[in-house]
């Protein structure tokens, strides 16, 4: 039970690292293979001896780099999925900015019950976009359209676009437990950034 709650708890940070690990590598053994046939046609030029070795070679690699367009699609299609990972991770982590300078001027339980609002609000917002996306992604799972540059491995438009409903759900899940803490007494408000109080404190430690 504890691992589980550990998994949870990590949750978006596990699969922000898995999706960097893969845009990492994609795009570092594409340029790897875009620039190392050249040394492999060079060598084989220079050595003519080594040439029925090395012209092979670099001619297998330019190959392979040739038939990598598919790099690209992955890497964007990982960006778009790392992007509602970490919106998520920034409501958990309180990661997002607040400008809430006029909900601190109120009493707290003016602001207690102003947070409350705004995560129901927000709850239903990703209600809303998760139903929406839901039948789109159903669109395209019935039109069954294939995703630009991956049919190497048979990605359909809707595997990526899944995302959606299920980005938006875990960003309604986390408000959800913002939800909880503040009902509980845990906490005030959102628990958001505060970019300008995080300012004066730098402002303030720079002149000491």
């Amino acid at each position: 039970m504890s691992s589980l709650k550990w998994f949870w708890e990590r949750f978006e940070e596990c699969l922000i690292s898995i999706l960097l690990a893969i845009m990492t590598l994609v795009t570092f053994f594409y340029v790897v293979f875009n620039n190392l046939y050249n040394v492999f046609f060079d060598l084989a030029d220079r050595y003519p001896s080594i040439a029925g070795i090395a012209e092979p070679i670099g001619e297998f690699i330019m190959n392979v780099a040739q038939e990598m367009t598919w790099s690209i699609a992955i890497t964007k299609a990982c960006f778009g999925w790392l992007i509602f990972f970490g919106a998520s991770y920034g409501v958990r982590t309180a990661g997002h900015i607040g400008v809430d300078a006029v909900v601190k001027l109120f009493a707290r339980s003016t602001q207690r019950t102003l947070g409350i609002i705004s995560c129901t609000v927000c709850i239903i917002y990703g209600i809303l976009i998760a139903s929406a996306s839901y039948e789109w992604i159903n669109a395209m799972y019935i039109a069954n359209i294939g995703a630009d540059d991956l049919h190497h491995f048979d990605i359909k438009l809707w595997q990526i676009g899944m995302i959606m409903p299920i980005g938006f759900t875990l960003i309604g899940i986390r408000f959800i437990e913002i939800l909880v803490r503040i009902l509980r007494g845990k906490q005030v408000g959102l628990g958001l950034a505060d970019e300008s109080g995080d300012a004066m404190k730098l402002a303030q430690g720079e002149e000491k």
